[in-house]
C-alpha cells in the first residue's frame, strides 16, 4: 500500500469516527481544538492558547452548548474543560487553566455580604467562628495532631550584632522531616518578652533575603524573641524534598503543623511572655499569618502583609490545597482573618496586588466583627496605594509601630537621633551563615526522610 492510499484511510476513518461521535449515542463528542476553529470560524475572532491545553481534551455535546453571543458560547465551552477565557480586545479571547482559587474583585465583595447575612452579633459569630475553625483543623488533617518527634532543636553557634544575636535552628517536626529558621533573640534578656512568628512567603531567595533578616533584627532589637522559618520544600528544606512537593496540598498542612510546632518550642523559653505572641508574614506567609491565628487563640497579635483578600485565596497549594476556604460552606482569607478578633490584627495592604480594594471592601467587615467585642480599635489598616507586592520598608514600620504599641515595646531602641525608625545598624548575613546543615547539606540528619510518600503516610 501506498504512503499517500495509508494517510487517505486514516484521514476518511478519523471522519468517519467524528462523524458517528457526534449523535447522542456519544454524548456529540467532539475534540476541543476542532471546537475551538468552529468558534473562530462562526464568530469571526481570534482565540489563543497553549497546546498542552487543549491537547486529548474532547467536549461532549459541543454544538449544543453554541448561542448567538460569542462570550456565552466560550464560557458554556470552556468551564465543562475547567478552562478560563479572558478577552483580551474586541475579537480577540486568551485561554488559560482554571484558577480556583481566584474570583473577580465583584464576586468576592458579594461573598462577604453573603457570609454577612448568617451572623449579626457576637453570640451568632461565635457560633460561626467555633464552627468554622473545627472544620479548618479536619480540613488540614491535624485533627488529631501527628505524634511529635522527641528530639530536641538542633542549634548552631550564636552570632553576635548590635542588639541582636542570631542562631540557626532545625526543629524535628514529623519523624525525619525538619523545618529550617534563624533565631533572632535581643543581645540583653531580662524578664519575660515577646515571642514573634515570622513565616516565610514565596519571595525569591527565602527567608535568606535582606528584607527578612531586617524585619527578623529590628523585633530582636526592640526586645523580642523572632524566629524567621522556610517554606515547606524551599530553602533547607530543599535537601530534602523536591521543588514540585512545594505544590503538594499537603505542603499546607505541614506548613501549619511547622507553625504549631515552632510555636510549642518558643513558649517553652523561660523569657517567654505567654501574653505577648504575635505572627507576622507577606503573600504565602500573610496566608500562613491569618491561619494560624484563626486555628491556636495562643497567638496574641497578628500582621498579615498584602494577602487578605475577598477574591484571592492564595495561588499556590500550600496556601489553598487542602480546601480550607471550602469549610464552613464556603469562606474566604477575610472571614479566616476575622476570626482573629478581638485580638490586635494589623492590615498591610497595597495598590498594585489583589489587596488594593481593602479599604472599601475587605476592612469594613473586619471592622464590623471587631464591633461586635466593642474592639474595633483593635484593628487597623496601613494602605499604601502606590506600592506593590513585598514586605518593603514601609510595611516593615508599620508593623514595628503596631507590635510595639500593643507588646509596650520601647521604640526608642531601634529610632536614630531624629527619632524614626532605623534598621541600619542591622547587619545583612551571607547566605551561608544562616545554613543549619552546612553549605552542602552535609549535616542533614541521617534519620531525614526524603520521599514524600512517607510525610503522606504520616497523615493517613
Amino acid at each position: 500500500m501506498s504512503t499517500r492510499k495509508y494517510f487517505l484511510i486514516l484521514a476518511f476513518l478519523s471522519c468517519c469516527f467524528i462523524t458517528r461521535a457526534q449523535t447522542s449515542d456519544d454524548q456529540f463528542r467532539k475534540p476541543l481544538k476542532e471546537v475551538i476553529a468552529d468558534i473562530e470560524k462562526q464568530y469571526h475572532v481570534k482565540i489563543n492558547f497553549p497546546e498542552d491545553l487543549v491537547k486529548d481534551r474532547w467536549v461532549t455535546y459541543a454544538g449544543w452548548r453554541f448561542r448567538p453571543s460569542v462570550d456565552v458560547t466560550l464560557e458554556n465551552i470552556m468551564a465543562s474543560q475547567d478552562i478560563s477565557v479572558q478577552k483580551q480586545s474586541e475579537g480577540k479571547y486568551k485561554l488559560k487553566a482554571f484558577q480556583y482559587h481566584l474570583k473577580t474583585p465583584e464576586e468576592g465583595k458579594e461573598q462577604l455580604e453573603y457570609l454577612w447575612s448568617h451572623f449579626n452579633d457576637k453570640a451568632s459569630w461565635e457560633l460561626r467562628k467555633d464552627s468554622l475553625r473545627s472544620e479548618l483543623w479536619k480540613a488540614l488533617k491535624l485533627n488529631p495532631m501527628p505524634a511529635k518527634p522527641a528530639s530536641k532543636p538542633i542549634v548552631t553557634a550564636k552570632r553576635q550584632y548590635d542588639g541582636y544575636t542570631v542562631q540557626n535552628v532545625a526543629l524535628e517536626t514529623l519523624p525525619g522531616v525538619y523545618v529550617c529558621g534563624s533565631l533572632y533573640m535581643p543581645s540583653k534578656l531580662k524578664g519575660k518578652v515577646p515571642v514573634i512568628l515570622d513565616p516565610d512567603g514565596h519571595f525569591g531567595d527565602g527567608r535568606y533575603r535582606a528584607d527578612c533578616q531586617y524585619r527578623c533584627a529590628m523585633q530582636a532589637r526592640m526586645g523580642a524573641i523572632a524566629f524567621s522559618y522556610d517554606l515547606f520544600a524551599w530553602g533547607e528544606s530543599a535537601l530534602q524534598f523536591k521543588s514540585q512537593d512545594h505544590r503538594h496540598a499537603l505542603a499546607q498542612s505541614i506548613q501549619a503543623l511547622n507553625s504549631l510546632r515552632i510555636l510549642d518550642w518558643m513558649l517553652s523559653f523561660k523569657n517567654a511572655d505567654p501574653q505577648r505572641v504575635a505572627i507576622t508574614g507577606g503573600s504565602g506567609g500573610g496566608s500562613q499569618t491569618m491561619l494560624i491565628t484563626a486555628l491556636d487563640d495562643r497567638i496574641k497579635l497578628s500582621v498579615p502583609v498584602v494577602m487578605m483578600s475577598s477574591y484571592h485565596s492564595g495561588g499556590c497549594p500550600c496556601e489553598s490545597g487542602m480546601g480550607v476556604h471550602l469549610c464552613g460552606g464556603g469562606t474566604n482569607n477575610v472571614e479566616i482573618a476575622a476570626m482573629a478578633a478581638p485580638r490586635p490584627q494589623l492590615i498591610v495592604s497595597d495598590g498594585k496586588d489583589w489587596t488594593q480594594q481593602v479599604p472599601a471592601v475587605e476592612f469594613p467587615y473586619l471592622k464590623k466583627v471587631y464591633e461586635f467585642y466593642n474592639k474595633a480599635n483593635q484593628v487597623e489598616n496601613v494602605h499604601l496605594p502606590k506600592e506593590g507586592h513585598d514586605y518593603g520598608k514601609s510595611k516593615r514600620l508599620a508593623m514595628y509601630d503596631f507590635i510595639a504599641r500593643h507588646f509596650n515595646l520601647d521604640l526608642k531602641k531601634v529610632q536614630n537621633s531624629e527619632g524614626e525608625i532605623d534598621e541600619t545598624k542591622v547587619t545583612i548575613e551571607k547566605y551561608p551563615m544562616m545554613y543549619v546543615f552546612g553549605e552542602h547539606g552535609e549535616r542533614l540528619p541521617a534519620n531525614a526522610v526524603k520521599d514524600f510518600d512517607v510525610v503522606k503516610s504520616y497523615f493517613k
